[in-house]
């Protein structure tokens, strides 16, 4: 996209008129008037969308004053919902609220079709602007595309390891395995997962491990080798004393020589660089995978998938998989505070004093505690009352309405709001699983590590669009994984990467660097 200069002003100063017209009333004043619905766009994995008119429509109207609808956009790991926005936002018909990630958030800024939020903060949001620390906020202000400073989006905040590898224990308790403390150790199990019918259906139909194209979602394979990493998306760190991309470092030619040798040896998904997310959680669900990277306290939803699949037989067990270093390196999980998602609002609700009034609040109300119970959703649906208590219903995504507002802490989180949104959603029946989401949260803190360039701003890639989409690193890791190309390819890789536009990024990440510390 390209800066949209008219817009942006037509924007700032309809904002700037809505403001006035605001006139300091109270977003949560008693006396609400009628307030417009909002349409947002949050992640949705399978949940019936939430309609005009729906069960939890009407709870937000009920609730808060705002019906709160978002038709079904399939989230498939952020690349669906990224494209379907892209679509939306092209049409001029941009969602009033929506989360963002994917380095889509700059474009949106330059373009003019999101609002400014650094007036509105304060006084209009105040639960979200005392929830985000300054720190972040002054992080947010220094990314600020335009050079202006200014607030365009609530930032996602991750204070704790969000990321970590998980393995059934149960698998090894069969096989009579302990967990694996050195890598040599790790495929040996792997070894084992894949010819020992540890799922005992007598069928060689395990996965011992994985990950999904673009060879993403199996950091914790290149983390053994110190690779700064983000869900798949190579990450800049310390090397060599100096900020450096580790997807060019030596570090990474080791890691890529690893996980070929994985794939050769078939420990590997053969389909792991086709995989959509979909795909790969499908067959964790279906109880042929030994070891799965993700997010871990969302583990019981994997937990839940496998028991749906063997019909109540198989409860599987899952435990996090220590830090493994490669011989000569240390590993971590990386960790980036200031996170690279958020949220923001369309610059078109500014035509309407309301309707900006209305999406300020619906933001609020999902940092303030005393709408908490908005997060178990409609009785009868998502809970249903116990002994004068609200108990979560099991998960039935053919009968249950996407959550969209969930509160609190659901943005800025740490291992307490973690653990107390899983308390949350506890029942007798799934106590199993919940309790293991716990235990994989509080044991994989201690791998995390906050990388040098949490914070960075995008900007450091602009007229490098390749480099941002990573198109050279892409084509180099799936073919020297799959053994299409040799290892010293990599070599090439770098080469090409550096007199590509390397150069002039690295330059301008490390002046950043400079300029932060």
């Amino acid at each position: 996209m390209r800066k949209n200069t008219k817009r942006l002003l037509g924007v700032q100063l309809a904002a700037a008129m809505a403001l006035s017209m605001l006139g300091g009333v109270s977003a949560f004043a008693e006396e609400a008037p009628e307030y417009p619905d909002i349409e947002y766009w949050f992640t949705n994995e399978g949940y019936l969308p939430a309609e005009v008119g729906g069960a939890y429509y009407n709870l937000t109207k009920e609730t808060i004053g705002v019906g709160v609808y978002m038709p079904y956009v399939d989230w498939n790991g952020g690349q669906t919902y990224r494209e379907q926005l892209a679509l939306r936002v092209a049409a001029n018909e941009t969602p009033d609220i929506f989360i963002y990630n994917g380095g889509i958030e700059n474009d949106l800024i330059l373009d003019g079709a999101v609002l400014d939020l650094t007036d509105y903060l304060e006084e209009y949001m105040p639960h979200v602007w005392e929830a985000v620390p300054e720190s972040v906020w002054e992080t947010v202000r220094a990314n600020d595309p335009t050079g202006e400073g200014r607030i365009w989006m609530i930032p996602d905040v991750t204070n704790y390891t969000r990321h970590g590898a998980y393995i059934r224990t149960d698998w090894l308790d069969k096989l009579g395995l302990e967990m694996p403390k050195t890598q040599e150790e790790f495929v040996e199990v792997l070894r084992a997962f894949k010819t020992q019918d540890p799922n005992g259906n007598g069928i060689a139909d395990e996965i011992p491990t994985g990950g999904r194209a673009e060879a993403r979602w199996m950091d914790y394979l290149f983390a053994m080798y110190g690779i700064a990493m983000y869900e798949g998306y190579p990450e800049w760190d310390i090397y060599d004393g100096e900020i450096t991309y580790s997807a060019v470092t030596p570090n990474m030619k080791e890691a890529l020589k690893f996980v070929s040798s994985l794939y050769q040896e078939g420990l590997l998904d053969p389909e792991t660089l086709l995989n959509s997310g979909a795909d790969w959680s499908a067959k964790f669900d279906s109880n042929i995978v030994g070891v799965y990277y993700h997010i871990p306290w969302v583990g019981y939803q994997r937990l839940q998938g496998i028991y749906e699949f063997t019909n109540g037989e198989v409860k599987a067990q899952i435990a996090d998989l220590p830090q493994i270093s490669a011989d000569g390196y240390e590993g971590f999980i990386t960790v980036k505070p200031t996170g690279n998602s958020g949220t923001m609002i369309s610059a078109d609700v500014a035509e309407d004093e309301l309707k900006m009034q209305a999406a300020f609040r619906v933001l609020d109300c999902q940092y303030n505690v005393d709408y908490s119970d908005l997060q178990y959703g409609v009785e009868g649906m998502h809970y249903e009352m116990v002994d004068g208590q609200k108990v979560k219903l099991p998960e039935d995504k053919a009968t249950q309405e996407l959550l969209i507002l969930q509160t609190p802490g659901y943005r800025v989180e740490n291992v307490e709001t973690i653990e107390a949104r899983i308390d949350a959603i506890r029942t007798d029946d799934t106590n199993w699983e919940l309790d293991q989401a716990v235990a994989l949260l509080h044991d994989n803190q201690a791998d995390g590590k906050i990388i040098a360039s949490d914070g960075m701003p995008n900007t450091v890639y602009d007229g490098y669009e390749d480099i941002a989409n990573r198109t050279l690193y892409i084509e180099y890791v799936t073919k020297i994984i799959t053994g299409d190309y040799d290892i010293d390819k990599f070599d090439e890789f770098v080469d090409r990467w550096y007199k590509n536009g390397g150069e002039e990024v690295t330059a301008r990440v490390r002046e950043w660097y400079a300029a932060k510390e």
